[in-house]
């Protein structure tokens, strides 16, 4: 995880000297990472695991998690 930190804040130090097709490519990779936390939060549920327990993990509230993530999961 701490490479892909780095890549993506050397990405906005380069968009921010003026590498105007960089934005773009940042811009794709909020798809990306949200399908990935949608994938660990189906495996952490598939693992009998509560809302509760991801939410604390996510940083959220019970309910927030449940309503962002739920009908992904069902998916």
């Amino acid at each position: 995880m701490a490479f892909a930190r780095r890549i993506i804040r050397a990405a906005g130090r380069r968009v921010a000297a003026g590498d105007d097709w960089e934005l773009a490519e940042i811009l794709s990779l909020r798809d990306e990472v949200e399908d990935a936390i949608a994938a660990g939060v189906a495996g952490l549920r598939a693992q009998g695991h509560s809302w509760a327990y991801i939410a604390d993990g996510l940083g959220v509230t019970r309910q927030t998690a449940y309503e962002r993530y739920s009908k992904r999961v069902a998916a």
